[in-house]
């Protein structure tokens, strides 16, 4: 079926009408099209450009069509050129003529950007809940293993932390991912129907009460803008991007985690792989996919932004191309969020190799600067000191901790027996990441 077609003298190449055509991927969106047509009714009756019999007659029509949709009753499929041609066609087949009342007041232009924009922002919010499942799974496992393990600078062992320290640092991640979707809804939080193709319509309207029953806080401002307008998936491609970041960080720190060099946590066997030729292996998978699947993100943030960067107003039939990178994206960032909290909540922590790695890191080498710092001994001096204590130590094949007063004394005769105290793991953890924000 086509929404257009009385200007044209031949029929449309049929290799064209399959490169025009969407419907396998704007399928998805049926839901909110009906949803949509359906608020358009209401406004259509309330304004007079519909009798109440007539509003009733397509509002029932429109919801047995979803209700066999989603009862898979009705599929979507067809020579349809997209999902807003295949509902229109469906309406039509059942209740005839007054069916072709239901496009007044409106373009496919707005249509489109109506569907798209509440798609997209229901599905924010369940990027949302995903993200705070996994921050949920972050925490519990963090506070089940307050555990001393290395902090790490250029990959190399640095100070001494807590697993749940390190853990909670990607809560941290994950709540600034989550501001930044939340802030990406209110501003997509915009109603585009009633901008009609580009320039409204000259009918009498109400976009207010549209914007209202569709949970909409406002209409659009601009008619121009409000057809042509993607930013929101942008955004929210850009955040999700961000994501993926954070996800791709802590799958390479599970990767080397679970490595046998590392040997600090072990991924559970529903979350590994094994090898076709090798039968000792057990690869992290799961992780792998994840750090993986980041580029293509990115890739599709890059190729909605080469779409859109050249287009003049207002709509231009490029933008057909903004759904199959956002929903692509969006599919990718929902999976890898529900992977990552089933493979944190399930991982095993070796807490005997994390110690282990602390003891051999000479991770409390800063804390014996800062104690002849406060022996008067000026910084500069006190890391040259400390750097001598290291030597001996992998001279001797021994801890910092591990020394006697008298070798000690021999490097530097500053210190006391109070050092002791001061290089204490637990004491520089007391000291130095004592308060744990956990919300």
């Amino acid at each position: 079926m086509k929404l257009w077609g009385g200007r044209f003298r031949k029929e449309e190449n049929q290799l064209m009408e399959d490169f025009n055509s969407s419907l396998h991927v704007d399928k998805r969106l049926y839901s909110e099209d009906i949803n949509g047509s359906i608020a358009h009714v209401n406004m259509l009756v309330k304004c007079g450009l519909l009798t109440k019999e007539e509003g009733e007659s397509i509002k029932m029509s429109l919801l047995s069509i979803l209700e066999d949709i989603d009862n898979r009753t009705l599929a979507i499929e067809g020579n349809y050129e997209d999902i807003h041609s295949f509902i229109e066609a469906k309406l039509t087949e059942r209740i005839g003529e007054t069916a072709k009342k239901l496009h007044t007041a409106r373009s496919r232009n707005d249509q489109v950007a109506l569907d798209i924009r509440l798609y997209a922002k229901n599905k924010a919010l369940q990027v949302i809940g995903f993200i705070e499942g996994l921050q949920n799974t972050l925490k519990e496992k963090a506070e089940a293993n307050n555990v001393i393990m290395p902090g790490y600078t250029h990959l190399q062992r640095a100070q001494v932390v807590t697993l749940k320290h390190h853990l909670m640092a990607y809560y941290q991640m994950l709540d600034r991912d989550r501001k930044r979707i939340l802030n990406a809804i209110e501003i997509l939080d915009e109603c585009p129907l009633g901008c009609g193709a580009l320039a409204g319509t000259t009918h009498t309207i109400d976009r207010k009460m549209t914007a209202e029953e569709l949970g909409f806080s406002r209409p659009v401002s601009n008619f121009l803008d409000g057809v042509s307008d993607r930013d929101y998936l942008l955004e929210l491609m850009s955040s999700f991007s961000i994501i993926m970041m954070h996800l791709s960080r802590l799958s390479e720190e599970l990767v080397l985690w679970s490595s046998q060099e590392f040997k600090f946590i072990s991924i559970d066997d529903a979350y590994s792989t094994g090898s076709s030729i090798m039968p000792q292996k057990k690869n992290p998978d799961a992780a792998e996919l994840i750090r993986g699947k980041t580029g293509r993100v990115y890739g599709s943030l890059t190729s909605l932004l080469t779409t859109m960067k050249g287009l003049p107003l207002a709509y231009n039939k490029d933008m057909q191309e903004d759904k199959e990178p956002f929903f692509d994206t969006l599919d990718t960032v929902l999976s890898c969020l529900e992977i990552m909290s089933n493979m944190i909540s399930t991982m095993k922590v070796n807490t005997k190799n994390m110690k282990k790695a602390v003891k051999s890191g000479f991770l409390n080498a800063t804390e014996v600067a800062d104690y002849l710092v406060s022996k008067g001994t000026a910084f500069r001096d006190a890391h040259s000191i400390v750097g001598s204590i290291v030597i001996y130590c992998e001279d001797h094949n021994k801890g910092i901790e591990e020394l006697s007063l008298d070798e000690f004394k021999s490097i530097h005769p500053l210190i006391e027996e109070d050092l002791f105290e001061f290089i204490d793991y637990q004491n520089i953890l007391n000291k130095g990441i004592k308060v744990e924000i956990l919300k």
